[in-house]
């Protein structure tokens, strides 16, 4: 069995809070190493979806079914409520069509589960200020000219998002570094988990 301790705390987080045999779906994968904790500790039958072929090799060398594609395309090849999840960790920060991804993940999962870096954290406003620069924190480990994200949001920027189209927030947990930030989320916590179901 896989030391829980040392899972990173976003894929913790998930891993917690979905359920033991049921299907999932991975997008923007990656290496896989959420895909593979799913599979190993909770029995999830869990796909993914990854556009870099260097990580879908990853992928195939640990086992897992991945797809090549990209995401913000749309995901006309999966049935209606074809999954029990569809996760975009550390994700949508890096599409170009939010709404339209977020709305097929949403056609596709019954539940959205989203995992963002929060541009918003303390640090991150803090090197902005006296540094003038470009932050680089534990959640933002990028330099500017090396990031893949395109977009900068905060946690409040996110539930507004979800306000105006039609998610409800099911379940929401915000994370500084192996701790959970009870208070004061948009400035203290450096990553928020949003278990998200479309309202209607």
């Amino acid at each position: 069995m896989r030391d829980w301790s040392k899972i990173k705390p976003d894929h913790r987080a998930i891993l917690e809070n979905v359920d033991a045999r049921s299907s999932a779906l991975d997008l923007g994968c990656g290496s896989g190493e959420l895909m593979e904790i799913l599979s190993e500790e909770k029995s999830v039958k869990v796909q993914g979806i990854e556009i870099d072929e260097k990580e879908i090799r990853r992928c195939v060398a640990k086992g897992l079914s991945v797809f090549h594609g990209d995401i913000d395309t749309g995901l006309s090849e999966f049935s209606d409520s074809a999954f029990d999840y569809v996760i975009l960790n550390q994700t949508i920060q890096q599409v170009k069509n939010i709404a339209t991804v977020m709305s097929e993940a949403a056609r596709v999962g019954r539940t959205v589960i989203v995992g963002i870096p929060n541009f918003a954290h303390y640090i991150a406003r803090l090197q902005l200020f006296f540094l003038g620069s470009a932050p680089v924190t534990r959640s933002l480990p990028y330099k500017w000219d090396e990031t893949p994200n395109i977009r900068s949001l905060s946690l409040k920027d996110f539930r507004e998002f979800c306000a105006e189209q039609g998610f409800r927030i099911d379940k929401e947990f915000f994370l500084s570094g192996k701790r959970r930030a009870a208070v004061l989320p948009n400035l203290l916590a450096d990553t928020g988990i949003f278990f998200l179901s479309k309202r209607g």
